[in-house]
């Protein structure tokens, strides 16, 4: 078993196993540059750039990771391996003692940013247990399932320049509400703001032409990597507007994702079977490769100067539509995908209520409550709470983690009157 001579304490999320990209900078170098997490520390990939294949060299001297996903999975493999030799005990990082306190940083003296430039954003609804429960509260059980779900993996197009990395505090937004029994709708602040537990992923390689789709089965070229998402919703404003086109601005009020970049080779220990799906899918929606993970999720909510309280647990097992999946849907028309483009799961809920990944299904559209520590209690998220996503998988002593993914509501801008 290979050891870095860099300590790892026992249960951290970033062995030398998974070494999730990010961007870092820090207050005496304030310049973005790319990294990747070991144990307590980041190595500076641009500290280190020269240790690697000439080839490689400009994407890892970049401020955003988007020239080296668009590099290809064959480039993200060298640059994995080469880095793992470069944290192992003996390596020339380690030898060399200015260059090991160049380019190894605690991460307590780092500050971190969006990983890529996210040119666009899909977010689908690839959860059969979460569109099952929405169905059946808005619909009934007869009818919860739309006529399409098992059939494709239904999307919508969201909005890249609201993606905003964990740590950023989300404005309770003002919109449209029409409140029961009335005829005409109000303005105000959101009275239903939610979250919903996530999963995103994003595009590396060098990209399809327009006119031309990716395959499901080539698909896995072009996952550069996962990271942790809440999608935040405000749900009163989305039941108004939403007719006849779909989520508008209730969805892109904010959207939060953890800043490491976990990738695929890190994940493949965990791969699973693909959710069972009925009836067969079209031929182009054929998959014959595992593109499923066993990855644990939580959700814990953190009212303001009080403890966190875990409230649901659920995995990305649970989701019928895989990636690949949602690629050769989302090219199949010819639409063009390019490095740095993002791409989300939609809620992952499971079959049993605490594994519900939105408080919606957990307060069962308000007919129940959410039980916090001391006693509060919530339906929706109130001004100041918090809301922390984490993932990790663990299997055979190695845990693979995400980090965190969180974000807190502040107040409404006033209304004019």
């Amino acid at each position: 078993m290979s050891v870095s001579f860099v300590p790892v304490p026992v249960g951290s999320d970033f062995p030398l196993e998974n070494l999730p990209y990010a961007v870092f900078s820090t207050k005496s170098n304030p310049t973005h540059r790319l990294c990747v997490a070991i144990g307590e520390h980041v190595l500076d990939l641009k500290a280190v750039s020269h240790l690697f294949a000439p080839a490689l060299q400009a994407a890892l001297q970049a401020d955003t990771l988007n020239l080296l996903m668009s590099l290809g999975h064959e480039a993200w493999d060298e640059v994995r391996t080469q880095t793992q030799k470069l944290l192992l005990k003996g390596s020339e990082v380690e030898l060399n003692v200015d260059l090991r306190s160049l380019a190894l940083v605690p991460q307590a003296e780092i500050s971190l940013h969006l990983p890529a430039h996210i040119g666009d954003y899909t977010d689908f609804y690839s959860s059969i247990h979460h569109a099952t429960n929405v169905g059946i509260m808005f619909r009934g059980a007869d009818n919860a399932l739309m006529p399409n779900w098992r059939h494709l993996p239904v999307g919508y197009h969201g909005r890249a320049s609201s993606v905003v990395v964990s740590g950023t505090p989300i404005r309770r937004p003002l919109g449209q509400t029409l409140p029961e029994g009335a005829e005409k709708p109000v303005f105000g602040a959101c009275k239903l703001l939610d979250f919903e537990l996530e999963m995103a992923f994003f595009i590396g390689g060098p990209g399809n032409q327009l006119g031309e789709p990716i395959k499901v089965d080539d698909a896995w070229k072009n996952v550069f990597g996962f990271s942790l998402m809440n999608d935040w919703s405000a749900r009163d404003i989305q039941k108004w507007e939403y007719v006849p086109l779909g989520p508008f601005t209730a969805k892109n009020l904010g959207t939060t994702i953890s800043p490491w970049v976990v990738t695929t080779a890190a994940l493949k220990p965990f791969l699973l079977d693909n959710f069972p799906q009925d009836p067969e899918v079209l031929p182009y929606l054929k998959q014959t490769l595992p593109f499923n993970f066993d990855i644990n999720l939580e959700v814990s909510l953190k009212p303001a100067n009080d403890n966190e309280t875990l409230i649901s647990k659920s995995n990305f097992k649970h989701l019928y539509w895989t990636p690949l999946q949602q690629i050769a849907h989302h090219t199949v028309t010819g639409c063009n995908l390019r490095p740095g483009d993002l791409m989300a799961s939609g809620t992952i809920s499971g079959e049993t209520p605490d594994s519900y990944g939105s408080l919606l299904e957990l307060c069962w559209r308000g007919t129940k409550t959410v039980e916090l520590q001391g006693g509060k209690t919530r339906k929706f998220l109130q001004d100041y709470d918090e809301v922390i996503i984490r993932g990790h998988c663990e299997k055979n002593g190695l845990r693979i983690g995400f980090g965190t993914c969180a974000g807190q509501v502040l107040p409404a801008h006033p209304v004019d009157q």
